[in-house]
Parts: structure tokens; sequence; C-alpha cells
């Protein structure tokens, strides 16, 4: 973020990339990438998908259950980070604590190299970059306003004191050729007498094959630095106190 804090609030951040490819996946490609990562991400785990649908049809709405292809995730030895590989899927993830941004850039391009050279996808169809901030505030009850500058609005006549709640945008950039989210929402407190607030940020190329892996790197600071900006905008002074500030 632009600022840094004591009590970082990032929980997890993540650098999605998602392909188009004139070739059928090979199954042997998560191997081969294993091959090449595994001194630094050595753990290996496999996630199978299963994706619930809600279909038309003439006698009304179908339920149908259908199997994804596998998820292949290689871990760190600390279980801190790790990939994760599924057809034209390539996803970083960096749980807490996040360390800097100058650490996991190079973590997110010098792996997603080793993708491009197994897999050889024909270009990005999306990429994302998503911070998620966890924000725990005491007492059961808070004053939005005293901490966020996004939050949801009710009108005054009713009462103000929110048992959950999920508020969302979306923000165009570049002639809508990528996209800022940001979503405030209430999370499971893990401690009793706690409001828990999750801040989560996203940056997003909506338009395929819009970026080329040349110009990835201007693409990825463009990210990164609207993701770190657009968090100090949605805080407040005392959030910042909150959050141990470092001055």
């Amino acid at each position: 973020m632009t600022k840094k804090y004591k009590k970082c609030p990032i929980i997890e951040a993540l650098c999605e990339f998602q392909f188009t490819s004139e070739n059928e996946w090979d199954f042997t490609i998560p191997g081969l990438i294993y091959e090449k990562v595994k001194n630094k991400f050595p753990i290996k785990k496999q996630q199978i998908g299963i994706e619930m649908q809600f279909r038309p049809t003439e006698k009304g709405f179908e339920h149908k259950v259908e199997q994804t292809p596998p998820l292949s995730q290689f871990y760190r030895k600390d279980k801190k980070a790790l990939i994760q590989v599924a057809p034209d899927l390539f996803v970083i993830n960096h749980l807490k604590p996040y360390s800097s941004w100058a650490k996991f850039k190079p973590m997110i391009l010098d792996n997603l190299k080793i993708y491009m050279s197994v897999a050889k996808p024909q270009g990005f169809r999306r990429i994302a970059l998503r911070y998620i901030n966890r924000i725990d505030i005491k007492g059961k009850f808070v004053r939005l306003k005293d901490y966020f500058t996004f939050y949801p609005a009710t009108p005054p006549e009713l009462p103000q004191e929110y048992r959950g709640f999920i508020s969302r945008v979306e923000i165009s950039y570049f002639n809508d050729r990528d996209r800022l989210l940001i979503t405030l929402a209430t999370a499971k407190p893990e401690k009793p007498n706690i409001t828990s607030i999750i801040l989560d940020l996203g940056y997003v190329m909506v338009e395929p094959e819009a970026i080329s892996m040349d110009s990835l790197n201007e693409w990825i600071e463009t990210a990164h630095s609207t993701i770190k900006n657009t968090f100090e905008a949605c805080i407040t002074d005392k959030c910042r106190d909150l959050l141990e500030e470092v001055k």
C-alpha cells in the first residue's frame, strides 16, 4: 500500500491469468511446471472442482452438477505462497504475512514465464491483480463512516447498526479495457466483540488480448498503483490509526 502499517491488513494478495490458446490442454503441463518450480514450491496438492449450474428448460430450471478440470497447487514450504495451475489458468497467491510488492512482483513474473514456456498460450484472455484486506474493529456495531469513505448508505430514518452488508462497485479504466473492483463487506469475526470488515480491491483486464507479454510489466505496475491508491482513498485517518500507520 502507499503507506506502511504495523498491523498490515492484507490477508491475501493474488495475481490471476486466464489465457487464450489454439491448442488443446495437455494434462502433462502441471507436472512439467512442477519440475521447474519444486525447489521453491515443493508441496503438491490437487483440487477437483465441482460447478453447479441452473439452466432454464421447458419444464423449468434444471439443476446440473459438473466436474471441472483438476486444479494443481504447488505450495512453498511455509505454505504462505502457492502457485495454481489449471487449463488455461495460472494463479499465484501470497497469504499473510504479506511481505512487499518488491518481493511479490518478481514472484509473479518469474513463475509466469515458466508457465508460458511450458504451456505456450496464445495470449491473455483476462488478468487480475487482487488484494484482500481484513480490518478488525472493537465493538459489535461500528459507524462505518468513521473508518471508511466507501460504505453502504441507508436512509437516515432507518437504524444505522448493520448486522451484515456487502457493497460493490466496478469502475472503468482505459475505455473499459480495465476495471477496478471495490468490495466492502462484513466477515465472520475471529474473536468476540469484534466487527470484521473485508476491503477487497481488484484491478482486472477484461478485454481479451488487449495486453501483450511485452507490455505486462507496465500493466501490472498500473494495477498495483491503482489498488494502493484506492486503498488509501477508501479509509479514514481513524482507520489508519487503528492499523498503526508508520509515520
